[in-house]
Formats: structure tokens, C-alpha cells, sequence
């Protein structure tokens, strides 16, 4: 189990919100964490603390206001910790290059190849292509329906018909270098783990994956470890002390890394 760290950025700031409350319409999202700090600021402390695999997320969609003000946060996080960060938000086959070539060491992709509600196998072969797939991260976050998880798009907005199953995980595991899943429903909430996702996810170990959705205390990052056995990374963002949680860093470190 490795700790994977975050840095959020919407409207041109790092912040930590409600996942499920995300919206292009006015560019809202319900806030747990806006920070005084600027993206270069996280990227050098998880650079010190030689953590690797973090994921930098654009959260405002292209045709936002915004997205110039919160790309130029993600470009400087990427230039002060080169080659130890992943990116995804708005990536396709044409700009993925752009965000390599400015440090990240991979792109992650969920609206690009999971369109109109399926897998569209022509685009990933295009990203493959592009990029290597020793550097893509496909993000299958989801959100639970009729008691299954259904992959959402569109910064977590549009409902796909493609559940996360094991199935799913051996097609596409050998088109990308890791998977990222952000469990939406309880994303920012702190509200818990999504049990049956990390218990099925610690059932498979070809690739890494990484968690992120619902830690809130220490009991629920250790049933994480326990249900992912020891395996399926974890991300924490709102829990956290570094964006006003609860949940000291450095004990993060220790716990993840025994």
C-alpha cells in the first residue's frame, strides 16, 4: 500500500470539495478546503517527502472561465516536481503530450475513452499510441446505482452503462500503467470507505490501483489496508491536515508504508 497525494485545483485554486457536487453550471462545487497556498506549494512537499504517484486534477471543464487560471496551478506543480506527479482533467490523445513534456510522469483519462457511455476502444488505441501506455492512468471513478458502480464521466456528472467489475479490470489493465478510482458517492464526504469497492478491488493485483473516497479517520484507512490487502493505494484529501482534516500527514506516512 503506497500513499498517492492530491492536489485539486478548481477556479484557479487547490481545493478539496463534496465530489458529488461538482457542476460546470457556474462552476460550483460545495467546499471542505480552500487553500491560502498555491499548487507549486504541495507539489515541493510531497517532492521532500519523496512520495511518488500523486495526481494533480483539473477540476474545471475547458470552455470555464476558469481552466486558464487552473491549468497555469497545475503547470507550476508540474515544473516544481517533475516526473513525480500524474495529471488528468480535459486530457486527450491531441494534448496529452503537452502535460509529459511539462513534468508529469502520466496523463489520466476517463472522459476521453469512456464516451458516450461506453468504451470506445478507437480512442484509447489513439492515447495508447500517443503516449505509451506505461504512461496512462485510466481513472475509473464511479458512483453506485441499483447496487452496482457505474463509471461516471465528465468530471463525475454523467452516469456511463460500464460497472467496475474484475471483468473490466483484466480488459483494460493491459492499456494502461494504473488504474485511479475515486469512489464518488463518498468523495470529500469523510464519511467512510466504499467496503464492497475496496473489498473487490483488493481482490485483483495485476496493476496498481489507487483508492480515493471517504477516509475520515485512522479505523477507515486501516480497513482500507486491510480490505485491499495491503495492495490498493489510497488517496486522501479532505481528512487531511494538510487541507484541514483531522488526520495527521506524517502518521498517514507511517501507517500506509508499515
Amino acid at each position: 500500500m503506497e500513499f498517492r497525494p492530491c492536489i485539486d485545483i478548481h477556479n484557479g485554486k487547490v481545493k478539496q470539495i463534496v465530489g458529488g457536487s461538482l457542476k460546470d453550471t457556474g462552476n460550483f462545487a460545495e467546499e471542505n478546503f480552500v487553500s491560502k497556498q498555491d499548487a507549486a506549494f504541495y507539489a515541493n512537499m510531497y517532492k521532500e517527502a519523496g512520495i511518488h504517484g500523486g495526481h494533480i486534477i483539473l477540476l474545471n471543464a475547458k470552455d470555464s472561465e476558469y481552466y486558464a487560471a487552473t491549468k497555469e496551478q497545475a503547470l507550476k506543480a508540474l515544473a516544481a516536481y517533475p516526473g513525480g506527479l500524474q495529471i488528468g482533467g480535459g486530457i486527450t490523445a491531441k494534448n496529452a503530450k503537452e502535460f509529459l513534456a511539462a513534468g508529469a510522469s502520466h496523463v489520466i483519462v476517463t472522459s476521453y475513452v469512456f464516451r458516450d457511455g461506453h468504451i470506445d476502444y478507437e480512442r484509447l488505441a489513439q492515447l495508447v499510441a500517443a503516449v505509451g501506455k506505461e504512461r496512462l492512468v485510466l481513472d475509473l471513478s464511479c458512483r453506485k446505482r441499483d447496487g452496482e458502480y457505474f463509471i461516471v464521466t465528465d468530471r463525475w456528472q454523467k452516469f456511463t452503462e460500464e460497472r467496475v467489475t474484475l471483468s473490466l479490470l483484466n480488459r483494460l489493465k493491459d492499456s494502461c500503467d494504473e488504474f485511479l478510482i475515486h469512489a464518488v458517492d463518498v468523495e470529500g464526504k469523510a464519511s467512510g470507505i466504499e467496503t464492497e469497492l475496496v473489498r473487490m478491488l483488493g481482490e485483483w493485483n495485476e496493476i496498481p490501483v489507487t483508492y480515493a473516497g471517504g477516509v475520515g479517520s485512522f479505523s477507515d484507512l486501516e480497513l482500507l489496508k486491510r480490505l485491499g490487502q495491503n495492495h490498493v493505494n489510497v488517496t486522501i484529501g479532505s481528512s487531511l491536515d494538510l487541507f484541514g482534516g483531522p488526520m495527521k500527514y506524517e502518521e498517514v506516512l507511517k501507517i500506509v508504508s508499515k
